[in-house]
């Protein structure tokens, strides 16, 4: 059933590196072969991102074949100079995206911004727009673009595959300010879980439901002050439905 706050795009790239920390070895990096929970909570922030919501990806399509290409790569040292490194990226991605918004409950002080209806269009209207800030999937020289789109439209290269299982990869980060759980607070936590692809698509666990956490940090919540270092959302543009044509 389609939430009233949820939103859906496309996203492309000609490449991207969603990287596994385990393959680091010596500056070396190879992409996981679908994208990360936190990679694509990455995009949608990049379209719309206030402290009032956060976002959860419910759904990914993948719509072209997966496949590599590796490049030969000469990053800076810290003490100068330069080494050389392999980077596997993946090539010629598109996906397809589900997502919607939630309250975070730990912004107290943002209580009078959680306007629904207002915040929605304008994450629609962002969307249209191709985002607010710079799109890019992984790392930050895979430049993507953003466009809408229905989720399901269209033909895919694994809408014929039935399952496709994948073993046990990164899904995300749950951040100081999205704790659920007493003994969370204050902590950065990295979450693992193992997806499995049906028909092209891979339905999401939330954070809360990955069984395999790791405690990775310590931070404290940000607070905002309207007016400060906060624009409510009354005074933001795109929030009217004849800006959207309904």
């Amino acid at each position: 059933m389609k939430k009233k706050n949820e939103i859906t795009f496309c996203v492309k790239s000609k490449y991207a590196l969603f990287s596994d920390p385990l393959n680091r070895v010596s500056g070396e990096k190879f992409s996981y072969q679908i994208p990360t929970y936190e990679a694509l909570k990455g995009v949608v922030k990049s379209i719309y991102f206030k402290p009032t919501i956060s976002w959860f990806i419910d759904e990914v399509r993948i719509m072209n074949e997966i496949q590599f290409t590796t490049q030969g790569i000469r990053p800076i040292n810290y003490h100068g100079g330069n080494t050389l490194s392999y980077y596997t990226y993946l090539t010629d991605v598109e996906y397809q995206v589900k997502a919607h918004f939630e309250w975070n409950l730990h912004h107290e002080e943002l209580e009078k911004d959680r306007n629904e209806n207002k915040h929605w269009l304008i994450a629609k209207r962002m969307v249209n727009r191709g985002g607010r800030r710079d799109v890019f999937l992984g790392t930050r020289e895979c430049q993507a673009y953003v466009e809408p789109c229905e989720f399901g439209e269209g033909k895919g290269f694994y809408d014929d595959h039935t399952i496709v299982p994948f073993s046990t990869m990164v899904h995300g980060f749950i951040y100081p300010d999205e704790w659920l759980h007493e003994e969370e607070k204050g902590k950065l936590i990295a979450t693992f879980w193992t997806p499995v692809m049906k028909k092209g698509i891979i339905t999401f666990i939330r954070p809360e439901q990955c069984a395999i956490r790791r405690i990775v940090g310590t931070g404290d919540i940000k607070r905002f002050e309207k007016d400060i270092n906060f624009k409510s959302v009354e005074h933001e543009e795109g929030g009217e439905l004849h800006e959207l044509g309904e």
